[in-house]
C-alpha cells in the first residue's frame, strides 16, 4: 500500500512539473518581453536625418495651407450663391 502512495506522489509531482512547463508566464513577464521586443525592433529602424524631417514637415504644412485656401474659397463661393438664391 505504501508503494502505491509513493508512486502516486511521484506521478503528482510529475504532473505538477509538466503543468508548470505548460503554464503561460505571468502578465508582467509577458509585458516585459513585449516591451523588450519593441525596443529591439526600434534599434533596427533607419531614422531620417533632421534636415529631411524639416523638409517633409514644410511640405505637409504647405499642402495643408493650399487645401485650406481652396476649401475656404469654395465655401465662400457657395455661401455667396446661397445668398443670391435666397434674395430672389
Amino acid at each position: 500500500m505504501e508503494e502505491k502512495k509513493t508512486v502516486n506522489d511521484a506521478n503528482k509531482q510529475d504532473v505538477k512539473k509538466s503543468n508548470k512547463k505548460n503554464k503561460k508566464p505571468g502578465f508582467f513577464a509577458r509585458m516585459g518581453a513585449k516591451i523588450k521586443d519593441v525596443f529591439s525592433e526600434l534599434k533596427k529602424v533607419t531614422w531620417p536625418s533632421f534636415g529631411k524631417v524639416v523638409k517633409q514637415t514644410g511640405i505637409v504644412i504647405a499642402v495643408v495651407l493650399v487645401f485650406l485656401v481652396v476649401i475656404t474659397a469654395f465655401d465662400f463661393g457657395l455661401s455667396e450663391l446661397l445668398k443670391l438664391i435666397s434674395i430672389s
